[in-house]
């Protein structure tokens, strides 16, 4: 399975299950997913040194999704986080990603709805998932 070779994949795995086991009452899982989103987003900057990367726009988004989702009237952030995880991890879809490319600073077009749509709806496989920046790095390396 070529998903399993890239290290963001194993990253989200992780996060998906650190997050889940926090919603389903264990009480470090929101904490650690955090904490590990955290190190995802240094672990970007160092491999890209740039802090617009969009690999680290989608952490950051995401963390803050996190950070937000603590509070009270927010909680449902976490469950739509959760779903969106899941999947990012076993389909490669990414709805963050993919609604953060049509922010104005990531596109090249003019918004549309044929952009949006199109944005949207195209195959899992025709977009990289979640700013896929380990994409070219193997497990070896790193």
């Amino acid at each position: 399975m070529k998903r399993m070779q890239d290290l963001g994949w194993w990253y989200w795995l992780a996060t998906v299950s650190l997050l889940g086991g926090g919603l389903f009452g264990w009480p470090w899982g929101l904490c650690l997913a955090m904490a590990l989103t955290i190190v995802q987003i240094g672990h970007v900057f160092w491999i890209t040194g740039d802090v617009t990367a969009f690999a680290l726009q989608v952490r950051a988004a995401y963390l803050a999704m996190l950070v937000a989702g603590l509070w009270g009237p927010l909680k449902w952030l976490h469950w739509m986080q959760l779903i969106g995880t899941i999947a990012r991890v076993a389909a490669g879809y990414c709805f963050l990603a993919r609604s953060l490319s049509l922010a104005p600073w990531n596109r090249r077009y003019p918004l549309s709805w044929d952009l949006v749509k199109r944005t949207y709806f195209a195959a899992a496989a025709a977009v990289p998932p979640c700013g896929a920046v380990f994409r070219r790095m193997s497990l070896e390396r790193v």
